[in-house]
């Protein structure tokens, strides 16, 4: 991992300022009735959910359970068929771009830039819904993007060309930016995509800290289980459960909609669910020795040769 100044915003890390003219007033994020189709197709139907404000609401389903969809509307980069979504008591869809995107920020699964900028100017991006056409990046602006970089761990990188980067550094350079947004909700599309586990406990660890009413789509169920206050769980266009991390990981659930079995235990140090999957048709006697993996190895070869 590349050493960067910490501690310069470490006590401000993943705090996000309060803006002037901002309420304090939080009721966080609610989707109403939306439903969207694409072709005649439904991908999402008739969801209904509720994102507490200030903490990080993990968005779950197998592949295809249109988590993106919804995300996408949520985010009101795509109109739904139907339905209403409000961030602290308001409509966004009543919102101008602008005001929109001084209240929400989103980081995308597959986030580009089509220009050849530095990693700053792609951060300092954030800063756009605050500055007219003309306007110039300010020292507030540029200060509050370093202190963006800091923060994910890629100040080291401030001028460093955007096409250079790997597509996990690329991610956190866009979680980067949308922190200088100072938005109130945060929507994240598979957060730690491309990310090495390091990164990726850093990064879920920065959303957590930040204060931000955040609806994230995460696979990892583990890493859902460890950060996330709440839990929404898809399954063909609609919300099959909903709730803590304790109610809703539950063995019936994972069976009936990930068609894995696991065992659903309690981590011993944050005392959150942990998650243990069974190897799809692969049972091993009681009896058996550990199997060790091999060219030529099973595991009754390993049992015997130990015995």
């Amino acid at each position: 991992m590349t050493s960067t100044p910490h501690d310069a915003g470490s006590r401000d890390a993943g705090h996000t300022p309060a803006r002037a003219g901002h309420s304090p007033i939080r009721h966080g994020l609610d989707v109403h009735d939306v439903s969207w189709s694409v072709k005649g197709t439904v991908i999402v139907d008739g969801i209904e959910l509720t994102a507490p404000a200030t903490k990080i609401t993990g968005l779950l389903g197998p592949n295809g359970s249109g988590k993106t969809t919804l995300l996408r509307a949520v985010a009101r980069l795509a109109a739904p068929d139907r339905g209403v979504v409000h961030l602290d008591g308001v409509d966004l869809a009543r919102l101008r771009r602008r005001d929109l995107a001084q209240r929400l920020a989103v980081v995308e699964q597959h986030a580009g830039t089509d220009h050849d900028v530095t990693v700053l100017d792609v951060v300092l991006l954030g800063r756009t819904p605050y500055r007219s056409a003309l306007q110039g990046d300010s020292s507030d602006d540029r200060a509050l993007a370093r202190q963006a970089l800091a923060q994910v761990d890629m100040l080291d990188f401030a001028e460093r060309r955007w096409s250079t980067l790997s597509g996990g550094e690329k991610q956190r350079v866009h979680l980067a930016r949308a922190f200088t947004q100072q938005p109130a909700l945060l929507v994240l599309d598979e957060p730690t995509n491309h990310l090495d586990i390091a990164h990726a406990l850093s990064l879920m660890s920065l959303v957590r800290r930040s204060g931000l009413t955040t609806f994230a789509a995460l696979h990892d169920l583990n890493l859902a289980a460890t950060f996330c206050d709440h839990l929404v769980v898809l399954d063909r266009g609609r919300v099959r459960a909903s709730g803590t991390p304790h109610e809703v990981l539950t063995p019936q659930l994972l069976r009936d909609v990930y068609e894995v079995d696991a065992d659903v235990g309690v981590h011993p140090r944050t005392g959150r669910p942990l998650l243990t999957f069974h190897p799809p048709d692969e049972v091993l006697p009681d009896t058996a020795e550990p199997w060790i993996p091999g060219a030529s190895a099973t595991p009754e070869t390993v049992a015997r040769g130990r015995s």
